[in-house]
């Protein structure tokens, strides 16, 4: 399970982004790259890390479903991802 302060902060570039989403494309396609360094760091999509939804690992992230590979499997061996079965040979 993440820190509590890192899922917040992951949270909070996400909200940048989005806010600055259209400035900083607007900025690219002028070539004002003078103004584009003037925006927050934090509101470049490339800082943004994909993270589970429900613990917050920052690795083995499965994009399909937005969770971890730990907390997929703990959840199709539940049955709760419908479709999904725990194959066994």
């Amino acid at each position: 399970m993440a820190k509590e302060s890192m899922k917040a902060r992951e949270a909070k570039r996400k909200r940048l982004v989005e806010k600055y989403a259209e400035k900083r494309e607007e900025l690219k396609k002028a070539g004002d790259y003078t103004a584009l360094q003037k925006l927050p760091r934090n509101s470049c999509k490339v800082r943004v890390r994909n993270r589970c939804n429900l613990t917050g690992r920052p690795r083995g992230y499965m994009r399909d479903f937005g969770i971890s590979r730990v907390t997929f499997r703990e959840m199709a061996v539940f049955g709760l991802i419908p479709g999904v079965t725990k194959s066994s040979w």
